[in-house]
């Protein structure tokens, strides 16, 4: 049944009034060019707490940014009440082009990628040599994920006292990846924190691991004002730590002019976002290489170049076996 005849005009147009008498919406949307610039520094339940100049400023994200979500790291332009009192709150409005982004999926299987940490600098993979034991296959993942992300990576291996550290590095040697060895004693006794500091001076770091590492109890170490609660405690059965970093933080290390970002102890990696095509980026000395490789190569095929190139003495054969090792992380799970 038709509301209105043929032939209507603006007279016979119902119009619903607008009951809660705010203005219309319009995709018109306010440039905020006089936006303060932020950095956000943890973010919680839809709140995000962020440093604008010296001061901590609570925020919400403006409904205007849609569904882009802002995560710890990001540079975000903030309107509002900025000083940063207590019960107050800002609004950003603004996320600015990201430098770097650390990405997970769920698993290989789920579609739906979450940034975990933007604009850091470095990864550091915390990993204890025992209890628990070392889970190479996560390192793997990880490493993938900086390469992908933009992200330099630094291994830091603790409780050299229960294990050595020479396998692990053996692994990872051909990899060239900088790394640092802890002991129980000296990460309790915080002499760990100032060999890991050599590398976080000036950068922004973001410290990824596996529950029960002792990765709390380094970020800790290094900045001391600002304790978080440690695991201290690893199940016997499982080797798996207790989850007491529940969300990403981001610390100001103290005199360094660098930042550290504390992150959920990790039992998962995935990387279903990741093309395994820019994987090679982080081989430099294998790029040329794959100049001579068939369109869409998975440099892990019989009609890969690099098996020819490498045999002519271009690189260490080692590059091209830890090369295939990372692409093939994508295909296995962590604990294989």
């Amino acid at each position: 049944m038709r509301r209105y005849g043929k032939h209507t005009d603006e007279d016979d147009v119902r119009v619903r009034p607008n009951r809660k008498g705010n203005r219309p919406r319009t995709s018109i949307r306010p440039k905020h060019e006089d936006a303060a610039e932020g950095m956000v520094l943890t973010v919680d339940r839809g709140r995000l707490t962020c440093l604008v100049d010296s001061r901590t400023v609570m925020a919400m994200k403006a409904r205007e940014l849609g569904r882009k979500a802002a995560v710890v790291g990001d540079r975000v332009g903030l309107v509002g009440d900025l000083s940063g009192r207590k019960d107050t709150l800002a609004r950003i409005v603004r996320i600015e082009e990201r430098a770097s982004v650390l990405r997970r999926t769920a698993d290989d299987d789920d579609p739906y990628e979450r940034v975990v940490v933007a604009n850091a600098d470095q990864l550091a993979i915390v990993t204890a040599l025992a209890d628990p034991e070392p889970r190479p296959r996560l390192i793997d993942r990880c490493l993938v994920a900086a390469y992908d992300g933009g992200l330099e990576p630094l291994l830091v291996l603790t409780k050299s006292d229960l294990a050595p550290a020479s396998t692990l590095l053996d692994l990872y040697g051909a990899l060239d990846i900088p790394y640092v060895v802890t002991s129980r004693d000296e990460l309790y006794a915080g002499e760990a924190a100032n060999v890991v500091r050599e590398h976080l001076d000036g950068r922004i770091t973001a410290f990824v691991g596996h529950s029960g590492v002792g990765k709390t109890t380094l970020v800790n170490a290094l900045v001391p004002e600002e304790k978080r609660r440690t695991t201290g405690h690893v199940n016997a059965v499982t080797g798996r730590g207790r989850h007491t970093t529940t969300s990403a933080l981001a610390l100001p290390l103290a005199g360094a002019g660098g930042w550290v970002i504390d992150t959920p102890g990790v039992r998962s990696f995935g990387l279903h976002h990741v093309d395994p095509s820019r994987v090679i980026h982080a081989f430099p000395d294998l790029e040329p290489g794959t100049e001579s490789c068939p369109r869409a190569c998975s440099h892990d095929e019989p009609d890969c170049a690099l098996d020819a190139w490498v045999g002519e003495g271009h690189a260490d054969p080692a590059r091209l076996y830890s090369l295939r090792r990372l692409l093939a992380t994508r295909e296995r799970r962590e604990g294989d």
